[in-house]
Order: C-alpha cells, then structure tokens, then sequence
C-alpha cells in the first residue's frame, strides 16, 4: 500500500495543523494492524518539511505515537504559547482594573449625589429673590443668576497642580492656600463666588476633576448709594444684612407664604435723588461729619424720601464698615433742638393753658440753680405765643412749659412718640435718651429740645401730627 499521500501532521507544506484531523485521514486508509503492537521498541525519523515518503515495515507497519519536534519549529511552538500566555494575563488585569473602577465611581457618585443634594438644600438657588421696587415701579435691588465656584477635595488629582492653574484664571486666590484646601479631606469647599461668564468659561476649559459649578443670585442695587440705609444690603448667600433688605428678608426669599414677585416701597426715586444732592451740598458747604434728611407724607405716614450720610455702595458690602454703615435717620438720636417748640406751643394750647394772644416776659435771661437759660437772638421784650416760635425764644418756651407742668409734658411728648423708640421696617433703630429725673429744669430745657435726644424719624412724625390733625402714624416705607 502506498501512503505518498498521507501528510505528517506539522508537515511544512500544511502549515500547523491540529494533530486530530491529521491522523483521522491516517486511519481512514490504513488497515487495522498498521498500527504498532504493544511493547515495539521500534522508533521513526521525521525530516519535516522532506518530501520523501516513510519507509514502513511491510510485516509490521506501524504508525508514531509520537512525534519528537526539534528546532525552529519547537521554539516558534513554545513562543505562541507564551505570548498566549502573556496576553491572557495583560487581559485578565485590564478587566479587573475595569471593574475596580466602576465599583470606584459608583460609590463616588452616590457621594456626590448626597453632598451635592446638601448644597442644594442649604444654598436653594432655584428660587430668585424678589425685587424691590419704588412707588412708580422704578427698579432699587434685583437678583441675576451667577455661578460660584466649589471644589471636592476627594475628586482633585493633584490638588498643587489645580491650584497653580486656578490662580492663572483667578490671581485674587493664593495658590498655596488653595493647594492645602484642596488636600483637604472635605467634600466641598468653596472657591470663588459670582464669577463672571468669561470667567466661568475660562476655569472650565481648564478641565481640573473635582470643580464644580453652583447656581447663585448675586444681588444688584442700580442706584449704588443713594439708597443704601432704606433699601440696604445683603450678604454673599442672599440674607438680608441691613435695611429692608433685612426687615423682610423672609418674604423676599419666599420662606413665607410663598413670597412675592417684588416689594412696592413709599420711596420716590426722584425725590430721594433730590434729597441726597442737597445734603451731599450741605455737608461740602458746612465740611458736616454727617447728614440726614426725611421726606414724610403726613396724610399717611409714608416715607417718600430718606437719606443718611455718608453712606455706601450696597454693591460692594465692604463699603458698608464703620460709619458709613449707621443710619443717621433713624438709629441715631440727637437733642433736636428749638424744633421741640412746636411741641411745646402745641401741648400749651391743646392743654388750655395759653392762648394765641397770651405772652411771656422774655426780656431777661431766667436763672435756676447754676444754670441761665437765655435767648440767642434775644429780642429783650414781651413776646406773644406765635413771637415766641417766630423769634424761638427759649426763655418764652422754658416759661411756658412750667404752665404745662411736668406731667404734663411727658404725657404730651408721649403721644408724640418721643419716649420710644420709631416704629418702621427697619432693623435698625435709636431708643431715645430722656432724664432718670424728670425735674423742673429738664421740664424747662426739654421745651426748646436740650436734655432729650430723639431720631430724626420720630421728629419727623411727631411734627406731621401737629399738621395733619393730630394723628400719628408710624412712618413706614412700604406703599399703602
């Protein structure tokens, strides 16, 4: 039997093939008995590659149960198995370094869900802060929607790197400061607030894990200055510091009964722009530490006008430090001086004690204990109740006033609201300075306003009971 055309199984002419499929087509032409008996100890050569057929016993033929591979073709066998091998391997790590980190940033995410969902319960920048308006409308405080800058620590790589090209973007932040806050073991820190669009722009396209953008109002006064004690300010998170801004700082927010759209003030802006030149004036003519002025409706009590100087830019909340930021009118209390006449004339009258054609003898000066009361344009004669406002005689008031009586008078000067503090929507407010001991000589000396301080407001609605009819309203800032 001829076997030219069986082909060994790694032959160089098949290539390398499986062992298997080479001794099926063995088997399927060779009788049963070419294969060897068990216990032949006899051994075949295989020149692979040779084109020479096998010399085969004729009385035993018998088929190889091995084939012994030498050279080139066992090494090149030993390498695929090896690189195999290695492949495998590089394989199994890819996968598992995969997997690690899907685990990684499941767990990350939940975390940022829980603190992200912390921000956004303690900043809630989903709702605007309403606006403040003045009696025609006109524009005084308003929020715009700006983005603020906050980091997670955990999520920053390199946290000198990131601050090294942070400071590039913000050079107001200190790159070694920013490095330790962003080593830190915090889950958020903020960064930078209000940044501009460019300037949100230009951090994000540096691409540094770990930054984030918050949604948050900054709140902007077009008028800057002019309002500042009426309207005030609020802090960078949105809260009311001083003012209005202060008084209804729940209801701007919308923490109470939903909020509302804006806040329709008293306040004309023409009129407080008005008020604001001529005191700004005043205070350049007379080089004043201060001024204040009060714009007041008697019919109803509202403010149509109200300034303090100096004053600050609500813009800026630093400007607000030191005096800048007392409100003359209404929490500072001075001795009002011969404006306390009118009080004085008006109780007098009310009380029945004088008349129009009644007067006093204010010709010389009066003197009690180690005090002389006297008149600084003195006009030496008798005057009558109207000469004595006209020519604001303290002598004439001072007299005048013992006829009242010192009960009286703190009964009268009561329902004028000078012995309490203004009531009006703001924080901040002046209680009044009044004597321990209501003697004689303070009955005297209050009449023409020494020995009593008040605030600005509450002369100003004292007085407008005087002209209205005798009613007192609390001054307030807000439309009726």
């Amino acid at each position: 039997m001829n076997f030219k055309h069986l082909r060994h199984p790694f032959s160089s002419a098949g290539g390398l093939e499986g062992p298997a499929k080479g001794m099926q087509t063995a088997t399927e032409d060779l009788p049963q008995n070419v294969f060897p008996e068990a216990g032949s100890n006899k051994t075949y050569n295989s020149n692979i590659g040779a084109s020479r057929q096998h010399d085969f016993d004729a009385a035993s033929p018998e088929i190889p149960s091995s084939i012994k591979i030498d050279g080139i073709r066992k090494q090149a066998l030993e390498t695929g198995r090896n690189r195999l091998l290695v492949t495998g391997v590089l394989f199994t790590m890819a996968f598992t370094v995969i997997a690690g980190r899907l685990v990684e940033l499941a767990i990350t995410r939940d975390a940022g869900e829980n603190y992200q969902a912390r921000i956004a319960e303690t900043f809630k920048a989903t709702k605007v802060r309403a606006d403040i308006v003045d009696r025609n409308g006109i524009l005084l405080a308003t929020s715009l929607p700006t983005a603020s800058l906050y980091a997670n620590p955990s999520h920053v790589l390199d946290p000198k790197e990131a601050a090294a090209k942070l400071a590039q973007v913000l050079p107001e932040l200190d790159p070694a400061r920013l490095s330790q806050k962003l080593a830190s073991k915090k889950t958020f820190i903020w960064l930078h607030r209000n940044l501009t669009p460019k300037t949100q722009f230009a951090v994000n396209a540096l691409g540094i894990p770990g930054l984030y953008f918050q949604r948050t109002e900054r709140r902007v006064y077009p008028h800057g200055p002019m309002l500042s004690h009426a309207v005030g300010l609020t802090n960078i998170d949105g809260k009311g510091l001083s003012g209005i801004e202060n008084f209804f700082n729940k209801s701007l927010r919308g923490d109470k009964d939903g909020g509302q759209e804006r806040l329709t003030l008293s306040l004309d802006i023409r009129v407080q722009s008005l008020l604001h030149e001529e005191l700004q004036k005043s205070m350049t003519e007379f080089r004043g530490i201060g001024a204040t002025g009060v714009v007041f409706d008697v019919t109803n009590g509202e403010i149509c006008a109200m300034v303090s100087l100096p004053g600050f830019n609500p813009n800026n909340p630093m400007t607000a430090a030191g005096i800048a930021g007392f409100n003359r009118a209404t929490m500072g209390v001075y001795e009002m001086g011969s404006t306390f006449k009118l009080f004085t004339v008006a109780m007098a009258l009310d009380a029945g004690v004088v008349s129009l054609s009644d007067g006093y003898d204010a010709s010389k000066p009066i003197r009690i204990a180690r005090f002389t009361i006297s008149d600084y344009h003195g006009k030496n004669r008798w005057l009558s109740v109207p000469e004595i406002l006209i020519h604001s005689s303290n002598i004439g008031a001072a007299k005048m006033a013992l006829d009242v009586g010192t009960r009286r008078q703190q009964k009268y000067l009561k329902k004028f609201g000078m012995l309490r503090p203004a009531i009006i929507e703001l924080p901040e407010i002046g209680a009044p300075l009044t004597p321990d001991r209501w003697r004689e000589i303070n009955t005297m000396t209050i009449s023409y306003g020494h020995g009593i301080a008040v605030s600005p407001i509450q002369l100003t609605a004292g007085v407008a009971a005087l002209v209205n009819g005798g009613i007192l309203y609390n001054p307030t800032l807000v439309k009726t």
